[in-house]
Parts: C-alpha cells; sequence; structure tokens
C-alpha cells in the first residue's frame, strides 16, 4: 500500500499540477519522445521545456537519456500507479456515497405510498 505522507507522492501530485506537464505526460503516453517534440505544442523554448522536464524526472514520471545530441524522454508509469493506487481510497468513497444517494432517491415518496394504498 502506498504511504499516504510520502514525500514522493506529494512530489507526483505537485509535478501533475501544472497543465503544461500533464500535457507532456499525455504526449509520452504515446511514446518516446524529444524535448523538442515535447516543447513544440507549448511553444516554449527548449530550457522552458527542459525545467518542466526535471520536476516530472523528480517525481520519477519521466526518464530522460541523451543520444548524440538529443535528449529523449519516455513515460514511467509506476509513479502514475501509485497516485492511483492513493486515489482508488476515494474513488471507492464517493462511489459508496452515490450508491447511497440513489437509493435514496429511489425510494417512493411517503406521500406516494398513502396513494396506493387508497
Amino acid at each position: 500500500m502506498v504511504e499516504l505522507q510520502s514525500a514522493h507522492l506529494d512530489q507526483v501530485f505537485h509535478a501533475l499540477s501544472d497543465p503544461t506537464r500533464r500535457g507532456m505526460l499525455r504526449t509520452l503516453a504515446g511514446g518516446e519522445r524529444s524535448i523538442s517534440d515535447l516543447a513544440a505544442p507549448f511553444a516554449m523554448t527548449l530550457a522552458g521545456a527542459s525545467k518542466h522536464l526535471r520536476m516530472l524526472e523528480e517525481a520519477r514520471l519521466v526518464r530522460r537519456e541523451k543520444r548524440g545530441r538529443t535528449h529523449f524522454c519516455r513515460l514511467e508509469p509506476r509513479a502514475l500507479a501509485e497516485a492511483d493506487e492513493w486515489l482508488a481510497f476515494y474513488r471507492h468513497f464517493w462511489s459508496a456515497r452515490l450508491d447511497a444517494l440513489e437509493a435514496e432517491l429511489l425510494k417512493p415518496e411517503p406521500k406516494a405510498l398513502e396513494r396506493k394504498k387508497k
């Protein structure tokens, strides 16, 4: 089970808090990309993209590899799986709450019961 107070989990959620980094992760879900490829949709410099990627690397969401002069990045899904495991508790919590609400809403109203008896 994932520790609920883990510093690594904090890093993962902090890295995921930025829409640019989430976009980069989505792109990397399709396969390995260069930093240039990752920067292009955001119209940012390579230095700017590299800063975002460094945060993703620190959270262990991305692995970077240098080949020649080009840096390639790939998604490391384990950290996402750990975050998903932490979120699973809340998915279960809300699912149970919504099931209880549905059961309550499907109960016949007391006046409707009285009318049926007459």
